[in-house]
């Protein structure tokens, strides 16, 4: 290591990339599906789209429980049209979440590669002062044992 020149503060410079916004970058690819899946699975794992299932499912099932058989569109114990309905709910849901949930890991996995490249310049650049400090405490050294001399 006594050989090893720490780079200057041009050098250092030089070899700086720009710094890269994952979130920026992530967002630019996204086509209106993705964006659809994302919407998706940030809003149905929400205690709104729960609460708005239940109140549909109470509202139905309630409806066709408890009204009269003749304005009954679904009554008991059929409740075969909820049943497809909460099916298809379930077909149409289930695959965009899981697409939300892929583009949210790729997003998470650039934002770790953009760290890795911040923590990475920085390692670099914190080993270069280190190596500028070890030299400029090596003269402070010389010029002390220099100065008791005389």
């Amino acid at each position: 290591m006594e050989n090893y020149k720490p780079k200057t503060l041009k050098e250092l410079k030089a070899l700086r990339k720009p710094i890269r916004n994952a979130n920026i970058e992530m967002k630019q690819k996204l086509s209106h599906l993705d964006k659809l899946a994302l919407w998706s699975t940030k809003n149905v794992g929400t205690m709104g789209f729960f609460l708005i299932i239940f109140i549909w499912t109470a509202g139905w099932l309630g409806w066709n429980s408890l009204a009269p058989k003749e304005v009954c569109f679904d009554p008991f114990p059929a409740f075969v049209l909820w049943l497809f309905i909460s099916n298809m709910i379930q077909i149409f849901l289930m695959p965009l979440i899981m697409i939300g949930q892929n583009l949210q890991s790729d997003h998470a996995e650039a934002r770790a590669e953009a760290d890795f490249e911040v923590n990475t310049k920085a390692e670099i650049e914190i080993e270069t002062i280190l190596m500028h400090l070890e030299n400029q405490n090596k003269i402070i050294m010389e010029i002390l044992k220099k100065l008791e001399k005389k």
